[in-house]
């Protein structure tokens, strides 16, 4: 009978769990910071790339690298230079950022931009571009704001609720309107501007 192998002491233990903690740190940090990429340069990691996508928005057509991670509200805010469409809480509960796409509202800032790929993109800028979209003329006739930072999500809201039928009587118009807010309260004047270039 051969005889059992001795059991390591408890520093030899020690150190075999302290290498062990220390391995599965450095392969957690390299888990977290990406694989790298197949043909990139060592040390590169996935963040450093991006996808492109081609979309148009207000008529023109753009093909761009974004950051997967990137928004729609971040890339035409910070690439396109469109400041129109506004960041409030970033989490799509004010509808500050309401652009639309392929004519459907959406908030921006839930919206990832290389989901995006052929689609029409409208901001406030693209709204009326010769003149003013009737909405925005409403706005301006029933002096639906105060400090203006909601008013362009307001009014592609307020497009698209008329577009989608949803303004047949102030309630109907409020309740399709209630992911816009506006801290200023202009509520009443908001709903009148809708329904004057709704026609209604």
């Amino acid at each position: 009978m051969s005889p059992i192998p001795p059991t390591p002491d408890s520093a030899s233990t020690a150190l075999s769990r302290r290498t062990f903690i220390a391995a599965s740190a450095v392969g957690g940090a390299a888990a977290v910071a990406g694989p790298s990429l197949p043909g990139a340069e060592p040390g590169a990691t996935a963040e450093e790339f991006g996808s492109p996508v081609t979309m148009t928005v207000n008529g023109t057509r753009h093909t761009v690298t974004v950051d997967n991670r990137t928004s729609l509200l971040d890339l035409l805010r910070e690439h396109f230079g469109l400041t129109g469409t506004k960041k409030g809480c970033d989490a799509g509960a004010c509808g500050a950022c309401t652009v639309l796409v392929d004519g459907q509202r959406v908030n921006g800032c839930l919206t990832l931009a290389v989901r995006l790929e052929g689609a029409e993109v409208t901001t406030i800028e693209g709204l009326g571009q010769d003149e003013l979209h009737p909405l925005q003329q409403a706005f301006i006739d029933q002096d639906a704001f105060q400090c203006g930072f909601c008013t362009p999500g307001q009014i592609m809201s307020g497009v698209g609720c008329a577009r989608e039928g949803h303004t047949g009587s102030p309630a109907e118009i409020r309740e399709w309107m209630s992911g816009n807010i506006c801290r200023c309260g202009c509520y009443v004047k908001i709903v009148k501007a809708v329904q004057q270039a709704a026609g209604a």
